[in-house]
């Protein structure tokens, strides 16, 4: 089986060197803007060839898209017209319904399967790509009833040789989901890099007493803003009514302090400690 990987980075990288890795294909074309990727993708042998969009595409058996959703929601129609009816193309991005709708209509929808791998990391670029990045994590198929069952099939054999456990949703409750567990931490973290960035101004030695749990905290607002502010964009609604939410529940332990109702703030914390046994069983 030959596969075109459009975006070599972090994400196309990890799923080449995986599915390499098992054996499921036989050469991998590599398409990307950014020739530095695609170069430094073929040293590390990530793809077999770096080749332009309309090659690659056709001369695959399926296409990936491991591009930002707004690349992806942008250039799939494209995809979809280059394909034949034997041909299968998937995503992997963050948000769905606007990367589904982009296609709703379009004659070789039904070739197209949309696909969220849920990991990632703060790091970028074919060298960040790691074989065993999926591994026991959750991948996601929406809408798979607008699939062809050959094509469904195909993606289902890609995801579990990436040794992930298949969930199938809508591609509207995929985004509300992704919303809370995902695109709200992002900006969490983004708020508290620079909450604390802003003080350092006055307190040099903060980064000196920084600890462990601080970096893991902040260590998402090393994300580039090239895949999340499309993300954010793309999932607006969803993501403003968590950041409403979050916003409330961060004024809850302002108003336990301001009042000293410590008791108050103990509740808080002991309802927040309930995610632990929900984590744990994971």
């Amino acid at each position: 089986m030959k596969i075109s990987i459009i975006g070599v980075g972090l994400i196309g990288g990890s799923i080449a060197l995986k599915l390499k890795k098992k054996g499921i294909v036989d050469f991998i074309y590599g398409i990307d803007n950014n020739n530095e990727h695609l170069s430094e993708a073929l040293n590390l042998k990530i793809i077999d060839a770096k080749v332009n969009l309309e090659y690659g595409i056709k001369n695959s058996d399926l296409v990936i898209l491991a591009i930002p959703v707004d690349a992806a929601r942008k250039l799939l129609p494209d995809v979809l017209d280059l394909i034949s009816e034997n041909q299968t193309v998937m995503d992997a991005g963050s948000t769905k319904s606007g990367i589904v709708n982009a296609v709703k209509n379009h004659p070789k929808r039904s070739r197209f399967v949309a696909f969220h791998p849920m990991w990632g990391t703060e790091n970028s670029g074919p060298a960040s790509a790691v074989s065993e990045s999926f591994s026991g994590k959750a991948g996601v198929i929406c809408n798979k009833e607008q699939s062809d069952k050959d094509a469904l099939n195909l993606v289902e054999k890609i995801v579990e040789s990436l040794d992930m456990h298949l969930i199938y949703m809508n591609a509207e409750d995929h985004d509300v989901h992704t919303a809370y567990i995902s695109h709200i931490s992002h900006i969490t973290s983004y708020a508290l890099a620079n909450t604390v960035l802003e003080k350092e101004r006055e307190e040099e030695t903060i980064f000196q007493l920084a600890s462990s749990g601080f970096s893991s905290t902040v260590r998402l607002a090393k994300s580039h803003p090239e895949m999340w502010v499309p993300i954010f964009k793309q999932n607006k609604e969803n993501v403003l009514d968590v950041l409403n939410e979050h916003i409330f529940q961060l004024k809850k332990f302002k108003a336990a302090l301001e009042k000293e109702n410590f008791e108050y703030l103990e509740e808080l914390i002991l309802n927040a400690n309930k995610i632990r046994g929900i984590l744990d069983k994971k």
